[in-house]
Order: structure tokens, then C-alpha cells, then sequence
């Protein structure tokens, strides 16, 4: 990689509450910024603990993090691991610190987390974990908010940037098919199927991906680093 390359090759942090999240809300666009020659971060605030009825949290743990190893393998991003446990996620001083020192090592030119209101409370909390460590690290770098099932768990999202993501939607469903535990070939067409479509209309392309960059930002375009 040349010098020039180097110095325009962007961290790029994707934090979600469990193994699949990032994936289904904007795998189209990791898969384009890895293209790019990004380094793309997917950051899980949990392995899924309580995802699988029946499932003793440890069994289910390794399956769905044996998933999203492979869904980001086929994305070309890395993955990681933060120690919440699914279905009890906690905001509290040391989950913030926990947070902030994870941000703070990585430091990432760009962070993408879950919009804020949701109706799941673990996407909640890690929305308000990650803004919290943004605060904290001077709002230096832009923060986009994503949006997971809208209507039914994200509410009341309104986008200010969008991802055209046709060229990649194959890969993007073929990684988020790899969660074969969460059964998503039951709800996907009917979720974020019709989110990338929909989106897609909105921004004059066959599908697309919508994001919600927090006013405070750094001002960019997305589409310069795709």
C-alpha cells in the first residue's frame, strides 16, 4: 500500500448489540468501505446470549459468534467482542468507561451505532453507551446513527444520508444469511428487505442504506469514502 493509500485509509467502527445487528442495518455499507480498503470494525456489545429458545447462554454464545465471524469475514471487516450479555445490557459508570476505553484505544475516523429510540432495550443501551463515549472523546470524529426492523423496533428515524448499496446487496444478504440461528430467511424480506427498497426510492437508486448523522458531526459525505 502507498503512502497516499495509507493516509487515506479510514477505521471505521460499526457498534451493535448482538451478532447480526450491524450486518442486517448496514452491511451493504461495510462491504463497500472494506472494498475501499477501510479497516471496517464490527464491534458486538454482546454474543447473543438469549437469541436462541432452548439454548443455554453459553451454547448460544458460540454459535452466534462463530455467525458473525463469518458473516464479517464475507463483509471484510473484523470482529469484536465487548462482554455485555444479551437481554441484560447495562448503562452504568463502568459500562460507560468500558465503552470509552474501547473507543478511545480503537480510534476510529467514523463510528455507526443504533438510532436511540428502539423498542429493544439492549439497542437502546448501546446507543446511549456509545454517544456517551463520543461526548467524551470530543465529538472529534462523525458519528452516524443506523436504524434495525423500522416501524418495528427502530422508531421515528429520519435519515440524513444514504448508501447505494445494489452493487453489494447479494453479499450483504449472503452475510446476513449466515445467521442461520435467528431464522433469517423468516423475517428479512419483510424488515430489511423492504428498508433497503424503500430507502432506495427515496434516494433514486435500486436499494439503499440509510443513515442519521448526529448534528454535532463532522460534516462529510459518505459517499467520498466508498
Amino acid at each position: 500500500m502507498d503512502k497516499m493509500a495509507r493516509e487515506s485509509r479510514k477505521k471505521i467502527m460499526i457498534v451493535g448489540a448482538h451478532p447480526d445487528d450491524p450486518e442486517t442495518a448496514c452491511g451493504g455499507t461495510m462491504a463497500l468501505l472494506a472494498r475501499a480498503g477501510h479497516d471496517v470494525v464490527a464491534a458486538y456489545l454482546t454474543r447473543g446470549e438469549a437469541g436462541i429458545p432452548g439454548t443455554s447462554h453459553d451454547a448460544a454464545a458460540a454459535i452466534r459468534t462463530q455467525e458473525a465471524l463469518q458473516a464479517c469475514e464475507l463483509l471484510g471487516a473484523r470482529a469484536v467482542f465487548l462482554g455485555q450479555i444479551d437481554g441484560q445490557c447495562e448503562v452504568n459508570p463502568a459500562r460507560y468507561d468500558d465503552i470509552y476505553r474501547f473507543l478511545a484505544h480503537e480510534q476510529p475516523d467514523f463510528i455507526f451505532t443504533h438510532w436511540p429510540i428502539d423498542t429493544h432495550r439492549d439497542h437502546r443501551a448501546c446507543s446511549t453507551l456509545v454517544y456517551d463515549a463520543w461526548l467524551r472523546m470530543g465529538r472529534r470524529v462523525p458519528l452516524f446513527y443506523f436504524e434495525c426492523m423500522a416501524g418495528q423496533q427502530s422508531q421515528k428515524f429520519f435519515p440524513t444520508d444514504y448508501v447505494d448499496i445494489t452493487s453489494v446487496l447479494e453479499l450483504k444478504h449472503q452475510a446476513c444469511l449466515v445467521h442461520q440461528s435467528q431464522h433469517v430467511t423468516e423475517w428479512y424480506a419483510d424488515s430489511h428487505g423492504k428498508m433497503e427498497a424503500f430507502r432506495g426510492l427515496e434516494c433514486g437508486c435500486d436499494y439503499a442504506e440509510a443513515f442519521s448523522r448526529h448534528a454535532q458531526s463532522v460534516d462529510v459525505m459518505l459517499s467520498l469514502y466508498l
